[in-house]
């Protein structure tokens, strides 16, 4: 597919680095991420904007964005009070009115959370992107609709009726959505939340894989390590371990979310046989 890549920056945010990095114990962890004095690392909420050569926008995920009141912006290490997505957007020449589809892996805050207007004391929640028609995974909606108790505080409570109130929804259940069409490939994952759908596109130069929380940056490739959130860390492991050894093969390539640092990477063994990410430019 002829298009151009464009990672867009959303807001950042500062969360518990054990949560982040589940059993590994923080000696190894804070190598990696060094924590604040309150034990919070560093990620980014990143999106991926695929500019397609016929002159579609397609914007995968909107970041935490700026929907939260302040108590829970704090909570939840939200560190800007703007919607920095639509200021990065704007630079690019771009509003949300120019995005033609948005992809979500799921509809977690941290990835969904753009979707909204930022907060104003009173309003109530409304979407953006108003001309953009919306695919995300069918499991990965019924979750957001049902959640189970221990992850029902990361959803949204409005925004599924808002998604589907807009009438430009599609719910997906296999690898090919009928809006974005046949140079898009859909990956489904269970370990981090039921449904998680990864995007994989080939800009002429090899697969790239949207790794959302399967993957949410680059000391994540290493198997063992896994999330506090993650649902079911040993299938999100063997989950993990498939899609590297499949994106090895076609010599594939990442893109991370959440890593501050890197956006996109190429998928390397080293000599011990585990998987690590090389840094590329986009």
């Amino acid at each position: 597919m002829q298009c151009r890549l464009i990672p867009v920056l959303g807001n950042s945010q500062r969360l518990d680095g054990g949560a982040m990095f589940g059993n590994a114990p923080r000696v190894l962890w804070s190598r990696w991420c060094p924590p604040d004095d309150s034990n919070r690392i560093a990620l980014a909420t990143r999106a991926l904007l695929v500019r397609e050569e016929r002159g579609r926008n397609v914007l995968l995920e909107t970041g935490i964005g700026a929907f939260f009141p302040p108590d829970l912006r704090k909570r939840f290490g939200v560190e800007e009070s703007g919607h920095v997505l639509l200021d990065n957007l704007q630079a690019l020449g771009l509003s949300d009115e120019d995005i033609d589809v948005v992809v979500l892996s799921h509809l977690h805050f941290d990835h969904a959370g753009g979707l909204l207007a930022p907060y104003e004391e009173g309003a109530t929640p409304r979407l953006l992107f108003p001309r953009a028609r919306f695919v995300v995974g069918r499991r990965a909606f019924d979750r957001a609709r049902h959640p189970h108790v221990r992850d029902r505080a990361s959803f949204i409570p409005e925004l599924p009726g808002l998604l589907e109130e807009s009438g430009r929804l599609e719910l997906v259940d296999g690898e090919r959505s009928a809006i974005l069409g046949e140079d898009y490939r859909l990956h489904f994952s269970d370990g981090h939340t039921p449904g998680l759908m990864l995007a994989e596109l080939d800009d002429g130069e090899g697969p790239i894989v949207f790794a959302g929380d399967l993957i949410p940056g680059s000391p994540w490739m290493h198997l063992p390590i896994t999330m506090g959130y993650d649902r079911y860390p040993e299938l999100l492991i063997d989950e993990k371990r498939a899609l590297l050894e499949d994106l090895i093969q076609r010599d594939g390539r990442v893109f991370f979310t959440h890593d501050v640092d890197v956006a996109l990477a190429r998928v390397v063994q080293d000599e011990k046989g585990r998987f690590r990410a090389e840094p590329l430019p986009l």
